[in-house]
């Protein structure tokens, strides 16, 4: 079967969503293998981004239960981040912000469209 096919989405909000947190895990792995190993709570929003991914791929109904477990720990290790840093480096407080509204956008958007996602 091609590549093409597999990807195939009937609604590109889906899609988005899970390219986001393909991307999240992605860029989580590698502030763990570039800044220290021992940050475990950013593999562990790496690994939970990415099985969130394969499950909005593979349009499965658990996926949204990942999805609100990251709402939760997204939303307060943004919160937190930025609390403590603010914006004393602007990049980083940007990507931070960044990430907590599209987290919080591809929640509510994929909480709306649950029913697409089968069991």
């Amino acid at each position: 079967m091609p590549l093409k096919s597999k990807l195939k989405m009937e609604d590109a909000g889906i899609f988005a969503a899970a390219a986001f947190y393909t991307v999240v895990g992605i860029i989580s792995f590698a502030v763990l293998a570039v800044v220290d190993f021992r940050l475990v709570h950013i593999g562990i929003i790496g690994i939970l981004s990415l099985i969130t991914a394969y499950g909005l791929f593979m349009k499965r109904s658990w996926s949204i239960w990942l999805i609100v477990m990251l709402f939760f720990i997204a939303t307060t290790f943004s919160v937190y981040t930025l609390y403590y840093f603010g914006l004393q480096d602007l990049i980083f407080g940007l990507s931070m912000l960044a990430y907590l509204v599209l987290t919080w956008f591809f929640t509510a958007y994929t909480a709306a469209k649950r029913t697409m996602l089968k069991s």
